[in-house]
């Protein structure tokens, strides 16, 4: 067999100086991160280094490889984004037995200072559908061994596939239990994370109900390289986060809180250029922290759009939503629908139509950051449109479109779904996540003329693992708004099936060659460790129809 190892250093991201911080906003918490000691990244145990305390984990699963990842401490105090600490070996073994008794592939790499101890392998090899275990040893210190599994063979006529899915993982306001019970199932071929994987914010700055459940590291507002790598590293300590990295393989997309609220190619929201130091820095810095921290292939360097394959089944169009896309507009002055504009660039959307177009799979999936179906609020009394208009970034006087999503870019979507008419593909679903709230769509050529405009394509949208949604926002009991809201935004958007605008969860996508199914699962308390798992909706298209239906049982 054949095996390499990726090198971060390749990415042409240099450590970057730090910026000159906000001073208008975030005073306080400032004052308080700058004696914060990096060390709170780490559990609060003592280090017997070399350790690997932030798990390991796989991901972008091909026929004949599986890219792994870890993290090494060296020493108690090389801490994430520490730079301290020495190089160090580390050495990777794939077996096919969680005892390694029957050791496939074997190899070593060095976990360096310049890429924060961070290692990758990516393996060649393997067989294909086949499931592998996997471990990582240095200084006698061997890491957890952790399951992974290969993708089918090209040309495999498969019976079938099943994808948890997610996104939306604020640390700060709750337990990551949709990842535990996620993991705690055994019968997945990969896990999809949609984007938001970590947010950006300072501690206290995001929503959690005015209780901030456990903090952040570092507690200030994220801008610089050593910043970004430790906000990562104390999102790999959770429990529930490292379980799952261990049950299945991910396959990982940014959006903005990976950078920062609102992200487009020159900036976003939550940056203020100078104040901040320039965005070209602080992206940099965000996409160098994530690919270090992140088991992801990229296929084009520096982004995360890419495609993979899982025999005739399915193939999976990776997107890339923040690179590329211009500014986002205010609604109502028509700029909305300039050609000039673009949410996916040229590119990537030319590159996205060829495959959609060349795909012999029975169905197209699609990993797609926000939603692509039209959404128009409707007649929202005020005390909902409010809250509404500030999870999705609205004006608070009440608007009819979320312009972060596709429809504040409609030339590039139009484009895409003529071209889905034009050459007669079939069998395209979404997979999205952003919105904080579950949804079942339809995606048609003309929203104002559905359902007499024909549907292009479906759209499955998992909520929130804890990020805040309108419950919350509006501080009252879980489902009281959704009763009101759902009845409202489906009224007046008729290719909306379902939406829940109140729920933490997580959907699982089961797939055979007749149907796509998504099961929407949500979780009894996002503040609880111990939070419960339960069955909510299912939701599924068959093949093609373009359409969504209900069915009344998960797979």
């Amino acid at each position: 067999m054949t095996s390499r190892i990726r090198s971060l250093s390749s990415h042409g991201l240099p450590d970057l100086p730090a910026p000159s911080r906000r001073t208008v906003v975030k005073a306080a918490a400032a004052t308080a991160a700058l004696g914060a000691p990096l060390a709170a990244a780490l559990p609060a145990r003592a280090v017997q280094a070399p350790a690997f305390l932030h798990g390991v984990a796989s991901g972008d699963p091909l026929p004949d490889g599986i890219l792994l990842w870890t993290r090494v401490t060296p020493t108690a105090e090389a801490t994430p984004g520490s730079g301290l600490g020495p190089d160090l070996e580390v050495g990777w073994a794939v077996a096919t037995d969680k005892a390694f008794t029957n050791i496939v592939a074997k190899g070593s790499t060095t976990a360096a200072a310049t890429s924060d101890h961070t290692v990758k392998a990516d393996i060649r090899g393997l067989k294909p559908a086949t499931d592998y275990w996997f471990r990582f040893s240095s200084g006698g210190t061997d890491s957890a061994a952790a399951r992974t599994r290969t993708a089918p063979a090209h040309d495999a006529a498969v019976a079938g596939m099943r994808f948890g899915v997610v996104s939306c993982a604020n640390w700060e306001a709750g337990y990551f239990a949709a990842y535990r019970h996620l993991a705690a199932r055994g019968d997945l071929d990969a896990w999809l994370h949609l984007g938001d994987y970590i947010y950006e914010y300072g501690s206290g700055e995001y929503g959690t109900r005015d209780t901030v459940v456990r903090p952040h590291a570092p507690t200030h507002e994220i801008v610089t390289l050593a910043d970004y790598r430790t906000r990562h590293g104390r999102y790999k300590t959770d429990p529930d986060l490292q379980a799952l990295h261990t049950a299945a393989p991910v396959i990982a997309i940014w959006d903005d809180h990976e950078f920062a609220n609102d992200t487009w190619s020159g900036g976003a929201e939550n940056h203020t250029e100078g104040a901040e130091g320039a965005w070209s820095a602080r992206q940099s810095a965000a996409k160098q922290a994530y690919f270090e921290w992140m088991p992801v292939r990229p296929a084009i360097e520096g982004t995360t759009y890419r495609r993979l394959r899982f025999g005739k089944l399915a193939d999976l169009s990776l997107l890339d939503l923040r690179s590329y896309r211009s500014q986002q507009v205010s609604v109502g002055n028509g700029s909305v629908d300039d050609p000039a504009r673009t949410l996916t660039g040229r590119a990537q959307l030319d590159w996205l139509k060829a495959g959609l177009r060349a795909s012999d799979t029975s169905w197209r999936l699609v990993g797609n950051s926000v939603m692509i179906a039209p959404f128009a609020i409707g007649s929202l009394s005020a005390e909902l449109l409010k809250p509404l208009a500030e999870l999705l970034g609205l004006p608070k006087e009440g608007l009819a479109l979320n312009t972060d999503q596709w429809d504040g870019y409609t030339d590039d979507r139009r484009e895409l779904l003529a071209h889905l008419r034009d050459n007669a593909i079939r069998n395209t679903v979404f997979l999205t996540g952003d919105i904080h709230m579950a949804w079942a769509n339809d995606v048609p050529h003309n929203a104002g003329t559905y359902p007499l405009s024909a549907s292009a394509a479906t759209e499955f949208v998992v909520t929130s693992v804890t990020s805040d949604n309108l419950d919350d926002l509006v501080k009252v009991p879980e489902g009281t708004v959704s009763a009101l809201a759902s009845p409202v935004i489906r009224a007046a958007n008729r290719h909306v099936h379902w939406v829940d605008t109140d729920r933490h969860g997580y959907g699982v996508l089961d797939l055979t060659a007749e149907r796509a199914q998504m099961d929407y699962y949500v979780l009894s308390d996002r503040t609880s460790t111990n939070a419960t798992a339960s069955w909510a909706r299912s939701y599924r298209t068959r093949s093609g129809t373009q359409k969504v239906e209900r069915t009344y049982d998960p797979v």
